[in-house]
């Protein structure tokens, strides 16, 4: 059974330059070992105007929960833990779920 990391960005202070830094991350998250596959997201804007609940979103798949958590206590992993939370300027969250068919 898989599992995937989902990371969940906040609306940044400065969406350009969150832009520009996001595209470094993903550079640093196809260093992750094990790493099957990465999916990214960004919200729609909201019809109203509104600010979007959230800015993006990421998910990375794993065959299983110990390789995850093991891909994440190896020097990659780490490197890219630490870049989201320096970018990130709303936040990000990190969850870690089984996918179910």
């Amino acid at each position: 059974m898989a599992v995937k990391l989902t990371l969940i960005y906040a609306n940044p202070v400065d969406p350009e330059e969150f832009e520009r830094r996001y595209k470094e991350h993903k550079q640093l998250v196809a260093q992750v070992p094990d790493l099957l596959r990465a999916e990214y997201g960004k919200v729609f804007p909201k019809e109203d105007g509104t600010p979007t609940p959230r800015w993006r979103t990421a998910d990375l798949y794993f065959t299983d929960y110990a390789t995850a958590v093991a891909a994440f206590e190896t020097e990659q992993g780490g490197a890219v833990a630490r870049d989201a939370f320096d970018f990130a300027t709303g936040g990000v969250e990190f969850l870690l779920s089984d996918v179910e068919d």
